[in-house]
C-alpha cells in the first residue's frame, strides 16, 4: 500500500504501528473495524481505542514526537501538505492529505516505513521495535486486569470490591 492513500482504519493501524515506544499491543474491536492499543506514552497509560485519523487527542502522540514539522498554507481545492522530522525517524517526510491531521500522520508513517507500508494485519499482536508477533488474544502480554483507560486519571480510585 502507497502511504499517501491511507486513511481511515488502516492509517490508524500504521500510526500504531510507528509507535514502539508506546504501543506494546495492538488488537481490534467493533468486530474488527477499529484499531486499539495498550501501551503507555510518556507515563500516561492507554488501553482502548486509538483513532489519530479522527482524534487530536490520539494524533496528539504523533505531535509530540515531531522534533520540526512545517504545514504549507492550504487553498481552497487542494490538500493539506506537512513536511516534519520525527524523534526515532529516519529522515524527514513530506505528505499530503484531505486535512491537516491526515497530512501530519502520513508524513509520521512515512518517515518510519518509507513510501510503502504492508496490507493490515487483522490479528492481535504484540510490538517488539518495528517488528510484530502474533498473539493469540488481546491481553496475552502482561496482566492486563488493571490498566487504566485512556480517559482515567492517575490515581483515580474506583470502588472497592464487594
Amino acid at each position: 500500500m502507497n502511504v499517501a492513500e491511507l486513511s481511515g482504519f488502516a492509517l490508524d493501524y500504521w500510526v500504531a504501528r510507528s509507535l514502539p515506544d508506546f504501543v506494546r499491543e495492538i488488537y481490534f474491536t467493533d468486530s474488527g473495524e477499529t484499531v486499539a492499543v495498550r501501551g503507555n506514552d510518556r507515563g500516561k497509560p492507554w488501553d482502548g481505542r486509538f483513532e489519530p485519523s479522527t482524534s487530536w487527542e490520539a494524533a496528539g502522540v504523533v505531535l509530540d514526537r515531531a522534533q520540526r514539522f512545517e504545514l504549507r498554507e492550504r487553498r481552497a481545492g487542494e490538500p493539506a501538505v506537512c513536511t516534519a522530522e520525527f524523534e526515532g525517524g529516519h529522515r524527514a517526510a513530506q505528505a499530503h492529505g484531505a486535512t491537516t491531521r491526515e497530512a501530519l500522520l502520513r508524513a509520521f508513517v512515512q518517515s518510519r516505513f518509507g513510501e510503502t507500508v504492508e496490507e493490515v494485519l487483522r490479528q492481535p499482536q504484540a510490538l517488539t521495535g518495528v517488528f510484530t508477533e502474533l498473539v493469540a488474544e488481546p491481553g496475552d502480554i502482561g496482566d492486563v486486569e488493571d490498566l487504566p483507560r485512556p480517559d482515567a486519571q492517575i490515581g483515580d480510585i474506583g470502588t472497592a470490591p464487594r
